[in-house]
């Protein structure tokens, strides 16, 4: 009689899945398009400290192709986002990922220069206390490999609409991270610099929509707005102690598509 009772009891014990519930996991992989503010560029080393007042820049967005945004060794080419999250609680993950953004100078603009260099030849390319960097003579200045931001975050999800085969969730959340760019630099005919160097941090705010398809499959949409601040960026290949500092805030958009496991749940 207990035998039985426990199997009807068993039988009984109804599951639904959640997508988003305590102890799921969600991976997820997606494309951004970013915006940069203006932002003073300092560039200090041996025989020049100068700095460039309100520099413009752009991300640089990779022509879409199959070949290269699905190819498995081209994916990191374009400007992508890719992280692994976790629910401690119903509705709430903590967040480890990279987003792979991309910042070019723009070379078709004069700026103010504050400070000195010594080399006459660069030099003379302050006139009035304004460069014109068209000619790049002297500086090239991108994070194009990229300006990656490795960030842990927080993010509350609120569904907000529930079907048989779909949900609509609403989420937001803040993260921090640290700065690994692949900087490529060329300042003053010096041999150009294009290594990884940790540069600097970061922070965010983020929020985002999200539909879960047959509760597993994730399609993304998010935003973020973040500051990131660089105090030690690379300019050179030699062991000089050359680098810029910089900081400017940011705003990103991101696509993507992700997958939730364990998320049957019991009541």
């Amino acid at each position: 009689m207990l035998a039985v009772t426990a199997i009807v009891g068993v039988k009984a014990q109804k599951s639904h899945v959640d997508p988003f519930k305590k102890g799921s996991v969600m991976v997820f992989w997606g494309w951004n398009s970013s915006v940069y503010s203006k932002s003073d560029i300092h560039f200090k080393g041996d025989g020049y400290d100068f700095q460039l007042d309100n520099v413009t820049a752009h991300d640089r967005q990779t022509k879409f192709d199959w070949g290269t945004y699905f190819n498995p060794s081209s994916i990191t080419i374009p400007q992508v986002n890719y992280r692994i999250t976790y629910f401690p609680k119903d509705n709430l993950g903590i967040t480890l990922g990279m987003d792979h953004m991309k910042y070019v100078m723009d070379q078709d603009q004069t700026v103010d220069v504050k400070g000195y260099i010594n080399n006459p030849e660069y030099a003379s390319l302050v006139q009035n206390g304004k460069v014109d960097l068209s000619d790049a003579k002297l500086l090239t200045f991108e994070h194009t490999d990229g300006l990656n931001y490795i960030n842990i975050g927080a993010q509350k999800y609120h569904n907000v609409l529930n079907k048989k085969n779909f949900d609509l969730f609403l989420s937001y959340g803040a993260g921090v991270g640290a700065l690994l760019p692949k900087s490529n630099v060329r300042l003053m005919g010096n041999e150009r610099s294009d290594r990884f160097h940790l540069a600097g941090f970061g922070a965010d705010a983020r929020a985002a929509v999200s539909l879960v398809a047959i509760r597993h499959i994730v399609v993304q949409v998010e935003g973020k707005f973040g500051y990131i601040n660089m105090p030690d960026i690379k300019t050179t290949l030699n062991n000089k102690p050359d680098k810029a500092s910089q900081d400017f805030v940011y705003g990103e958009l991101d696509f993507g598509i992700g997958y939730t496991f364990n998320t049957k749940k019991y009541n």
